[in-house]
């Protein structure tokens, strides 16, 4: 079907559908925002994740998720961004409740955030983001933060095919001013559009489809959190494994990184202690002092010595705690089991 020609297929109504209920639809497919892990590139999931969760395979325990709030908020401030857009550029921009499909490609599914009427009366694309104010330097100028560029564009592209649009916009909120808002325009890719779909359909029909699960790819930190979450217990009474000559070489390699690593832990320690050595004159000169400033040999200091508050909960409160209070040390205590690979090279026989 040549580019151009076709419409997108609707696959359910989401205005009055649950939460489980929408995410069951968006197994069916592929979301944008499943395109960056494909590819190796998310900060979240790996691949190996997005196939269980596809397959709905739940995992045995589940990982915090620290990032839960802002995506929340995310959401619930989508409606204000794309307000503020429309007050920025006079583009009118618009929901629609639909979850839709590419009628070539059913797996590609697309839930837009919103769509917008240009100035040419052509329809597009609305993606809302919000960020912390941290991270406002990022949007300055006309620059495209680092997660934005042609690979973070990802959730543009792949709606931009399933919906057969031309150009969209992503938009970002970080503040409670519309002068702390950004906003980038994006053109349709259709060589990167054709990189997407051929991604896309090799993890659905090889992956999904197969029920063959796909090699770890993208983050090993993600990787390590994926098997931590679906590997079943440990077991004592198993006994001894023995590990595929194959893996020899990995074995070699994993001590020779950890001799390596020791050797520049040892480098840092000891410049560690340097910095401490160097630090005391420094500290005790400040006294009560939280900032001073020192003009010497032609370059000039600002040091600052401030206090910062933290909240601890001590073991020995804890302990108490579970002797007086049983109730509230288990409803706030909770104990997890965490497993530390190891490697040593033994003598041969």
């Amino acid at each position: 079907m040549p580019r151009g020609t076709y419409e997108p297929e609707v696959v359910v109504e989401t205005g009055n559908l649950t939460e489980e209920e929408w995410l069951d639809y968006r197994r069916g497919g592929i979301g944008g925002s499943d395109v960056s892990i494909i590819f190796g590139v998310s900060h979240f999931r790996c691949n190996r994740e997005l196939y269980y969760d596809k397959l709905g395979i739940k995992p045995l325990r589940d990982a915090e998720d620290e990032t839960w709030l802002q995506k929340e908020m995310g959401h619930v401030l989508e409606d204000l961004v794309a307000k503020v857009f429309s007050r920025k550029t006079g583009l009118k921009a618009f929901e629609v409740k639909k979850m839709f499909s590419h009628p070539l490609y059913p797996f590609m599914r697309a839930d837009v955030d919103r769509f917008v009427i240009d100035e040419n009366g052509r329809t597009g694309i609305l993606e809302c983001k919000t960020t912390n104010y941290q991270n406002k330097d990022a949007w300055a100028g006309e620059k495209y933060p680092y997660q934005y560029t042609r690979f973070k564009f990802n959730i543009q592209f792949h709606y931009m095919a399933v919906m057969n649009l031309d150009f969209a916009y992503i938009a970002c909120l970080w503040g409670n001013s519309e002068n702390d808002f950004a906003y980038r325009y994006v053109e349709r890719d259709l060589e990167f559009e054709d990189e997407i779909i051929e991604a896309e359909q090799y993890f659905w029909e090889e992956y999904i489809e197969k029920r063959v699960e796909p090699e770890f790819a993208g983050k090993p930190d993600l990787a390590l959190q994926c098997l931590k979450m679906y590997l079943e217990d440990a077991n004592p009474s198993l006994g001894k494994k023995t590990l595929p000559a194959s893996m020899g070489s990995d074995l070699a390699r994993y001590l020779e990184l950890k001799e390596e690593k020791s050797k520049l832990d040892a480098d840092v320690r000891r410049l560690d202690d340097e910095i401490k050595r160097i630090s005391i004159p420094i500290i005790e000169e400040m006294g009560a002092f939280t900032e001073s400033e020192l003009s010497a040999s032609g370059r000039k200091f600002l040091v600052t010595y401030k206090p910062r508050k933290s909240v601890r909960i001590l073991t020995k409160a804890l302990e108490k705690m579970a002797i007086h209070h049983r109730d509230v040390y288990d409803e706030y205590v909770s104990q997890t089991e965490s497993r530390t690979l190891s490697v040593k090279e033994l003598k041969a026989v």
